[in-house]
């Protein structure tokens, strides 16, 4: 299969206008019989649709990668560097493509899949793909082209497996200490406010999934989301996912309004699977209108940056620092922190109560670490339990 044979098999099924699901063995091997006008045996067109499923379907020749247990991200920075996170750390996978342009055209396929565009007018794409391996997770999609891109096309791709493990489990696992878990239930029957922190990778879906499976069953609980992550065991949950403009650039609907919708659902907890933009100003606005106990993720370094990063992330929103602080300061109560060490496992690491300081700003102070166990903001979070109790 020569590159100019393989362009002409996609170009005539192209212009029989055929669906991914309609690409069956028997049309692609039929369409490459004709392309090479007879010549090929059964071998070499059998490889031949070998290489087409590869060039047409799912994700080529990452496909395997992304179905393998545990992978959490494939990142393609050349035809001979493809790498992988494992969970523990990245590594040089054994992948190779034949040349850079067979990592653009599987680029730009998935772009197309990801209802964008990806060409020179738009060299880079930012979107999810669904459908891939057996279905059972998405994928966001990240790819970035030449020139801007400077030594070639670049694909990283994250997988969002459903995460619906629950707080025994993780305790099970050694990502939390039995102590903090149960903090953690405390906090969750007195309805505080928590935002869960960390770095990429982190595992912050991962205890918000398990978080939410531990709420009331009678309690109805409305999760925003940017792609769809969460899926924790509770009989009550609504999911509302935000999406992406097609290729003319329409039909978008944000996290940030669809914040709102939730509003409107009659919801116990709000919560917000991920806040990384101007969302923040309407879900602190949905605490403070007596939706108690919501929840959130936010990227942070440690609970102590929560606030300055929520303060970035507002002033998107039109929101100042002075307003932010003082919603956030009545909004959320808890800020939980998860990490991973050196060994790669991720841990929680930090519970921490917000306060507001005399210059009105919120700061963090540390309830819970893992190597102290109980510190001077435990007294704190205690008397906001019993308050909770006893209303």
């Amino acid at each position: 299969m020569t590159a100019s044979l393989i362009d002409r098999v996609r170009e005539r099924l192209a212009a029989e206008a055929l669906s991914s699901a309609a690409l069956r063995p028997n049309v692609v091997a039929e369409a490459i019989r004709a392309e090479s006008g007879g010549l090929l045996g059964d071998s070499e067109v059998l490889r031949g649709l070998q290489v087409m499923q590869t060039e047409l379907t799912g994700a080529g020749v990452l496909e395997p990668l992304l179905c393998a247990d545990g992978i959490t991200d494939v990142l393609v920075t050349a035809p001979d560097a493809v790498w992988v996170d494992d969970g523990v750390r990245l590594r040089r996978s054994e992948i190779r493509f034949p040349d850079e342009d067979a990592v653009r055209r599987l680029a730009q396929r998935l772009a197309l899949a990801a209802g964008r565009r990806l060409d020179e007018a738009q060299p880079w794409v930012d979107g999810h793909l669904s459908g891939l391996g057996t279905g059972e997770f998405t994928v966001r999609l990240h790819a970035v082209l030449p020139p801007v891109a400077v030594g070639g096309t670049c694909i990283s791709l994250r997988v969002l497996r459903p995460a619906t493990q629950d707080l025994s489990a993780l305790v099970g696992a050694g990502a939390i200490d039995p102590s903090a878990a149960v903090l953690l239930d405390d906090i969750i029957r007195a309805r505080l406010a928590m935002l869960i922190s960390g770095g990429t990778g982190a595992g912050k879906t991962t205890l918000l999934a398990a978080v939410l499976g531990s709420v009331p069953a009678h309690e109805r609980i409305v999760c925003v989301e940017d792609a769809a992550e969460l899926a924790p065991v509770h009989p009550h949950l609504v999911k509302l996912v935000a999406r992406c403009p097609n290729v003319e650039g329409v039909g978008a609907v944000s996290v940030r309004e669809l914040v709102r919708q939730a509003l409107r659902m009659r919801p116990d907890r709000i919560v917000v699977g991920e806040v990384r933009g101007a969302e923040v100003v309407d879900l602190l606005a949905a605490l403070n209108t007596g939706h108690d106990g919501g929840a959130g993720t936010v990227h942070a370094n440690s609970p102590a940056e929560v606030p300055a990063r929520l303060e970035a992330l507002a002033a998107v929103g039109g929101l100042d620092r002075a307003a932010l602080h003082s919603q956030l300061a009545a909004a959320v109560q808890v800020v939980v922190h998860v990490s991973r060490d050196r060994a790669g496992r991720r841990r929680l690491t930090e519970i921490s109560v917000l306060e507001r300081g005399p210059d009105g700003a919120v700061c963090g102070v540390p309830a819970w670490q893992l190597v102290t166990g109980s510190c001077r903001g435990a007294d704190q979070l205690r008397s906001l339990l019993e308050n909770r109790r006893r209303s």
